[in-house]
């Protein structure tokens, strides 16, 4: 009887022996996919997609999918090869072929595009981070191998955000951690969104978002000055606010606000013009109760329509220097402030580049040196905080077309992880 027993005990210590022996053999030869340094991270911060323990030589299809705040649906896919060890790295190993090809670390998020044509993912709200699904797939049979999730987020630990609505201002304010005093930036965007405020702040600056039109722009028929100068006010006003004046960041329409600001308000002393132009658009600017610029003149029967459906509205802003758009023409050499424009010279929205050079050369003349400049040859309009999706086209807001906005997507990333550390940089040297 005891011997009987003893048999059996061996025997079942056997089996549990053998279970687990294929249950780790099976776990060492799972496929992992690794988001690192982790798999949570702020929305401007790269991520290392690792998948390993795949066959030598193994073909797989990487591929991302998101959904944008109207449920909008983003994906991207790319072919690699995994090495003789059995790894595909995307920070070393080039794409065969797909949504990118060649070594693009960040490649399956910036180029992460909609079914639909004209699509831009909208991501303007801080509070919920980009959350995007990776997943490496058997190139032959599709199935998935492995997936994971990497969510990128946009309000960092600590950092505080305040619907403002007072007075003139409607906007949201962003203030970090910590007793400051802390650098302050107003955030101009053309429509309103908070995700560069919202990164801002989580470097250590004080940022007001607001936007140039909170009504319809067909509603619209002229802007003040001082409605942007109470923003100023504001944040001058904050009690972990420290410095001698604010900093202007801009895009597009937003940037001929920020160059008017610089001419007009003395608080400002840093100014980061982003592929604008150097006089007034759309409508008129009034300040202190009186007209300041007229619009330079738009003229619909230069825009250029393309294949694709989106159009081309580079050529039909008149020339700002021309006798009848001179009343439009920025006087940006009454700046004090520190000044940085950026311009893309694919920018198929504005002719920046060449408005860029305009107003380097008149700020030459004037002697003055309160400057610099930024260019990049492959980037388009929209310039923003890196490893978002590249948009090519998509409705305008201020005119009825689909437009398209110029850039090569690869170029255009590299433009944006580049602009982003230099704008941090400009902000606090000049906003000490």
């Amino acid at each position: 009887m005891l011997m009987a027993t003893m048999t059996m005990t061996v025997k079942i210590m056997n089996w549990t022996y053998n279970m687990i022996s294929e249950y780790c053999e099976e776990m060492s030869s799972q496929i992992r996919l690794r988001l690192l340094p982790r798999a949570r991270c702020f929305f401007d911060e790269p991520v290392q997609v690792k998948v390993t323990r795949l066959r030598s030589r193994q073909v797989v299809t990487m591929r991302a999918r998101s959904t944008d705040e109207r449920g909008v649906v983003f994906s991207s896919s790319a072919t690699y090869r995994a090495d003789d060890r059995g790894e595909v790295d995307l920070n070393k190993h080039p794409s065969l072929g797909g949504s990118y090809v060649g070594v693009e670390p960040m490649g399956l998020l910036w180029s992460l595009k909609a079914e639909a044509l004209h699509q831009y993912f909208q991501k303007g709200k801080s509070l919920k981070p980009h959350v995007v699904t990776i997943s490496a797939h058997d190139e032959e049979e599709g199935r998935v191998l492995a997936e994971a999730t990497n969510e990128r987020l946009l309000l960092g630990d600590g950092v505080t955000r305040l619907p403002v609505n007072e007075g003139n201002i409607n906007g949201v304010l962003f203030t970090p951690p910590g007793a400051g005093p802390f650098p302050a930036v107003l955030d101009l965007n053309t429509l309103l969104s908070e995700k560069r405020a919202a990164l801002l702040a989580n470097k250590g600056f004080v940022v007001l978002a607001l936007c140039v039109f909170n009504v319809k722009v067909t509603n619209t028929k002229e802007i003040h000055l001082d409605h942007f100068q109470e923003g100023i006010d504001f944040l001058q006003r904050q009690p972990k606010v420290g410095g001698q004046g604010v900093g202007v960041l801009s895009r597009s329409k937003a940037s001929d606000i920020a160059l008017s600001l610089s001419a007009f308000v003395p608080a400002v002393k840093a100014c980061v013009w982003i592929n604008g132009c150097n006089a007034n658009t759309v409508v008129p600017l009034h300040y202190k109760n009186h007209q300041i610029f007229s619009s330079a003149r738009f003229d619909p029967s230069s825009v250029i329509h393309t294949e694709s459906g989106a159009h081309i509205l580079k050529f039909a802003f008149a020339n700002p220097l021309a006798e009848d758009n001179k009343e439009s023409l920025i006087p940006i050499e009454q700046a004090k402030a520190q000044l940085l424009f950026v311009a893309s010279e694919d920018d198929m929205w504005w002719n920046s580049k060449a408005y860029m050079d305009e107003m380097v050369e008149r700020l030459k003349r004037h002697e003055k040196n309160n400057f610099e400049s930024v260019c990049y040859p492959r980037a388009g309009h929209i310039l923003e905080p890196p490893y978002g999706p590249y948009c090519r086209s998509c409705p305008a807001g201020i005119y009825p077309y689909q437009t398209l906005w110029g850039g090569e997507p690869s170029g255009h990333a590299a433009a944006e992880v580049h602009l982003w550390k230099k704008i941090q940089e400009f902000f606090r040297v000049h906003l000490r």
